[in-house]
């Protein structure tokens, strides 16, 4: 070949460059929204853990709705419409936890707890503006327009979570690699015998240690996730109440 010829294309080094750059640039875009959306999946479950709910703030209390409510507005009795948006409210979030907490299903459906899917994305978003319009109580005095932004909240949240969890269940591992879903499968297979009652400590133990080596780069466990699991490997049971124990008969007269 002959070299010297190259240097009469030395134009096209200014087209190849733009689209090299355009590619790069294109690339850093995408790694910062994957960041931003994993950075507000781990402060979705950073809010969840510390269980801080900030709350709408209430209209102070009239003199007369004192009088009205017997003196004092510890006695206002609990609205029942918030009480049911409260209960529907905390259904969709222990349905959330499901996932979050549970290493098999967050293997089955990775896209529940992956902010990069958008319905997921979105789902986290409607999390956040329920949880920030929350009433401190179900009794808290509201006005008009904010019994409705927290009704339509409630009603975002609980839509956006059905839709996140039918599409996860749809997609199941498809957007992972060959390579990737092949390690999902073996996870979920030494998941099964991590908690085998009837397996050795030692073999519960090896497979646990194997299961997080494949999640590795894979899947975002969180601390309440991991904390739960090693107690299903260790067998540990939840403490029970402690019951007194029944009193002895009196002895006959």
């Amino acid at each position: 070949m002959d070299w010297s010829n190259i240097w009469m294309f030395w134009w096209l080094i200014f087209p190849i460059g733009a689209a090299i750059g355009g590619a790069i640039k294109s690339f850093d875009r995408a790694s910062e929204r994957r960041h931003r959306r994993r950075l507000e999946m781990m402060r979705a479950k950073a809010e969840l853990r510390s269980g801080a709910v900030p709350a709408v703030a209430a209209p102070p209390a009239s003199s007369g709705d004192a009088d009205r409510s017997g003196g004092s507005a510890a006695s206002v009795p609990a609205d029942p419409t918030l009480t049911q948006l409260f209960a529907i409210h905390d259904d969709v979030t222990a349905r959330w936890l499901e996932y979050e907490l549970d290493v098999a299903k967050l293997i089955a459906f990775p896209a529940m707890s992956d902010g990069r899917q958008p319905l997921t994305a979105a789902f986290l978003r409607a999390k956040r503006v329920a949880d920030r319009l929350r009433p401190p109580t179900a009794s808290a005095r509201l006005s008009a327009e904010q019994r409705k932004e927290y009704r339509d909240a409630v009603t975002d949240y609980e839509v956006a979570f059905d839709l996140a969890e039918r599409d996860a269940r749809r997609v199941k591992d498809a957007n992972f690699s060959a390579e990737e879903r092949k390690r999902l499968d073996t996870a979920q297979q030494l998941l099964t015998v991590a908690v085998d009652g009837a397996a050795t400590p030692a073999e519960r133990q090896l497979a646990y240690r194997r299961v997080r080596e494949e999640l590795d780069g894979l899947l975002l466990l969180s601390d309440d996730a991991i904390e739960v699991l090693e107690k299903k490997v260790a067998h540990e049971l939840p403490a029970r109440p402690s019951t007194a124990p029944p009193a002895a008969p009196s002895p006959p007269a």
